[in-house]
C-alpha cells in the first residue's frame, strides 16, 4: 500500500507537504480529499501526536481529515474512539497496460494530449473537477497526458494520466452525461493504457469509490482488479 500511496502523490500532488506528531500533512488547497489528508508516517504516533497533526491540518484551513490505508488498524480505531467518521471508502484498482489496450480504441475515439483543450477543461467543470484539481495536474512533474474521448461527433469524456517509475495512474476520468453507455469510457481507459504503454509503464491504477457501481463494473470488465483499499475519517 505504501507503493500506491507513493505513486499517488506523484501523480496527483499536494501542493505542500510537512510533518507533525508522526505524520505527514497535505497542503491541498481546495483540491480534494486525496490532496488534503494526513496519513500516519509509521506506528511511532500517539495521541499527542494525533493532536499536533489535527493542529497542523488546522492551520492550513482543512481538516482534519485522515486517510486510513490498509494496515492502518490502530489509527482507525484511535479516530473512531473519538467519534471520527468514515467517509468515502475507495477501491485501488490496477491492470496490466499491454492487457488493457489490446484491442487498442478506434484512432477517432480516443486521444491522448497535453495541454488539455479548453472544451476538456469545461466538461472537466461540469463534473466538478475545476480549477484546484486543475491546478493539481499542472503539478505533476513526470510524464502526464490528458485523454479526450469522442462519441457522435462531438467530445464525450476526459481523464488524466500520469506516470510514476514503471507505474501510471489515471484519476479524474468524466463522461458527459449524454454520452454514457456508449463506450466512451472504454475507449478513453483503452487510450490511457496505450499511452502508459508507450511511455513505459507496465500497470496502470486508479482508485474509486466503494458505491460507484457503473465505474467498478467498467473497471473489473477490463480486467482490473482490486489492489488494496482506503477510506477516511473526519469529525
Amino acid at each position: 500500500m505504501t507503493g500506491v500511496l507513493d505513486l499517488l502523490d506523484a501523480t496527483w500532488p499536494a501542493a505542500a507537504y510537512s510533518h507533525a506528531g508522526g505524520f505527514t500533512i497535505r497542503d491541498g488547497r481546495g483540491g480534494g480529499s486525496r490532496v488534503s489528508a494526513a496519513t500516519a508516517d509509521g506506528e511511532g504516533y500517539d495521541e499527542a501526536g494525533i493532536d499536533a497533526a489535527v493542529a497542523a491540518e488546522r492551520a492550513l484551513g482543512q481538516g482534519p481529515l485522515f486517510m486510513i490505508r490498509d494496515g492502518d488498524d490502530r489509527l482507525d480505531r484511535i479516530l473512531a474512539a473519538r467519534g471520527y467518521g468514515i467517509l468515502t471508502p475507495v477501491n485501488l484498482y490496477a491492470g496490466e497496460v499491454a492487457k488493457m489496450a489490446d484491442p487498442a480504441p478506434d484512432p477517432m475515439t480516443a486521444f491522448a494530449l497535453w495541454p488539455p483543450f479548453e472544451i476538456m477543461r469545461d466538461l472537466w467543470a461540469e463534473g466538478d473537477i475545476g480549477p484546484a484539481r486543475l491546478a493539481i495536474m499542472d503539478r505533476v512533474k513526470g510524464p502526464k497526458t490528458a485523454i479526450m474521448g469522442r462519441s457522435r461527433d462531438r467530445v464525450s469524456g476526459v481523464a488524466f494520466v500520469a506516470i510514476h517509475g514503471h507505474q501510471a495512474m489515471l484519476h479524474a476520468l468524466h463522461v458527459a452525461p449524454a454520452s454514457r453507455r456508449q463506450g466512451s469510457a472504454v475507449n478513453i481507459m483503452r487510450k490511457a493504457a496505450e499511452w502508459a504503454q508507450h511511455h513505459g509503464a507496465l500497470q496502470l491504477f486508479l482508485a474509486v469509490t466503494e458505491q460507484n457501481e457503473a465505474a467498478n463494473a467498467l473497471y473489473a470488465s477490463l480486467g482490473m482488479r482490486i489492489v488494496g483499499q482506503y477510506h477516511y475519517r473526519s469529525e
